[in-house]
């Protein structure tokens, strides 16, 4: 078949290279909501332009001229498979390691990733599945994430928290790790660090905890608490989303 030749799958190309832009958009308009690295135009390049190799790559395949004497056989898909290789790199770059050496990134990776899926799906004609697949998605991100982050079990809903205490009395240690459980802060991994003083004054002690916190309280407010108390000379605290 010439496929540049027939003027009747110009349409049909269109229309996967629309929809393929189209169910894109979905995803780009949900990570710009969230402040998301991969948002609008990104999610469109990916997924318009898989969709096109992949069109690409299917036609190209018949377009080899048939010969008794030499046998040619292509892959329909080999151009689709090296796309979801090659999207692998700008996966990485959304995955980001915190200073706390927590990771975050992990469904902006997944969405690039599922952006050039969309694009393959349409371009070799399953739209009814690529459109499935994007609802499907965003309902689990948008409906079921929320509904157990707010009514789900206790380690689903607690949240990665980072603390940073810098106290003057040591012996005040216990009684400040039951503070903090008090308000539903779990101690992950505590390290403790005496610093060296400069000026003659008593030795103050650096307390770095990892916490799994469901929080009672405003970030703000709890912090307020903490520098309140008469031995910790500063403070420093983060819960993560």
């Amino acid at each position: 078949m010439d496929w540049i030749a027939d003027n009747s799958m110009y349409p049909d190309v269109l229309i996967k290279i629309a929809l393929a832009l189209g169910l894109s958009l979905v995803i780009g308009v949900e990570r710009e909501i969230k402040k998301k690295p991969i948002g609008l135009k990104t999610s469109a390049v990916i997924s318009t332009f898989s969709c096109l190799l992949t069109i690409v790559s299917m036609e190209a395949a018949y377009l080899v001229p048939a010969r008794d004497d030499i046998n040619v056989t292509m892959d329909p898909l080999r151009l689709a498979a090296q796309i979801v290789s090659g999207i692998g790199f700008l996966g990485a770059g959304a995955i980001l390691r915190r200073d706390n050496d927590s990771i975050t990134g992990l469904t902006t990776a997944a969405m690039i990733w599922g952006s050039a899926s969309i694009g393959i799906a349409v371009g070799a004609g399953f739209y009814i599945e690529a459109a499935f697949a994007v609802i499907s998605v965003l309902f689990v991100i948008e409906v079921i994430a929320p509904i157990l982050d707010r009514f789900g079990p206790r380690r689903i809903r607690s949240k990665e928290a980072s603390c940073i205490i810098i106290i003057s009395d040591r012996s005040k240690i216990d009684e400040l790790i039951g503070k903090l459980s008090d308000e539903s802060m779990s101690v992950e991994n505590l390290r403790i660090r005496q610093l060296i003083p400069e000026d003659g004054k008593p030795h103050m002690h650096e307390l770095d905890f990892r916490l799994n916190a469901l929080p009672k309280k405003k970030t703000s407010q709890l912090y307020v608490e903490l520098t309140e108390l008469p031995y910790i000379e500063s403070v420093e605290l983060e819960i993560f989303p």
